[in-house]
């Protein structure tokens, strides 16, 4: 069921990529103000998938944060972890001065966003960094609702793990570096935290973190100098 609160100024719909019929569900969810619309669907191919408003001027609601992530899981559930994040990435294309800013399509049509954001506002998650122990395995769940930007999504001062490219659970990369998320794509990560550190989440196309594109996943514990001491090698 979407749902379209009451003091809403347009009518709003979703598109989630994980459903097999017209516009992924967009047509059926075509929703005014103070309404609700439904429809069922049978989630048949496991994977992490980008949902979002499909409205005309799609990218403008795009930008406004109106996209998120639905993970269809394989028969038997995923394997266990210690800890789920959830991130996604999100392009922002804004004019005028003071708290209150106007869409700027000018700067949307040419790929030009003055902000670069995880879960919808700049440096959110550094500010309020996610939190994890040393020894725990993280499972990362990340998509980008864009409108326009791909994602080189890396984590500093780790490796991941286990990457789950475009969100396939079907198939996974060992030992990845970067990997690469376009809009309306996702991945799952996964990583063992082996030393306390902030483990910093960037787009590696760096002008970016300039713009607010930063995560911080702080984990606490002892430190294991056999893996990472400052100094000199014995």
């Amino acid at each position: 069921t979407h749902s379209n609160k009451s003091n809403s100024a347009m009518i709003h719909n979703v598109d989630l990529h994980a459903v097999w019929g017209q516009g992924g569900g967009a047509e059926a969810t075509v929703t005014p103000p103070g309404e609700s619309k439904s429809f069922v669907f049978k989630a048949m191919n496991p994977g992490l998938y980008v949902y979002h408003c499909a409205t005309p001027v799609i990218p403008q609601h795009i930008s406004s944060g109106m996209y998120g992530l639905i993970l269809i899981e394989p028969a038997g559930g995923l394997p266990k972890v210690d800890r789920e994040f959830y991130v996604m990435q999100g392009d922002i294309y804004a004019t005028g001065s003071g708290n209150h800013k106007e869409f700027d399509m000018e700067r949307m049509l040419a790929e030009d966003p003055t902000h670069v954001v995880m879960n919808g506002s700049a440096a959110a998650l550094a500010a309020n960094p996610m939190k994890a122990k040393v020894g725990e395995n993280v499972r990362i769940f990340f998509g980008v609702g864009g409108p326009n930007l791909t994602s080189a999504f890396h984590a500093i001062g780790t490796i991941f793990d286990k990457v789950f490219p475009e969100g396939a659970l079907d198939h996974v990369h060992n030992n990845v570096q970067t990997t690469v998320v376009p809009p309306g794509g996702a991945t799952m990560v996964e990583m063992k935290l082996r030393v306390p550190a902030k483990y910093i989440l960037v787009d590696h196309a760096l002008g970016r973190l300039m713009k607010g594109n930063v995560a911080i996943i702080v984990a606490e514990g002892d430190h294991v100098p056999e893996i990472f001491r400052e100094g000199k090698l014995k």
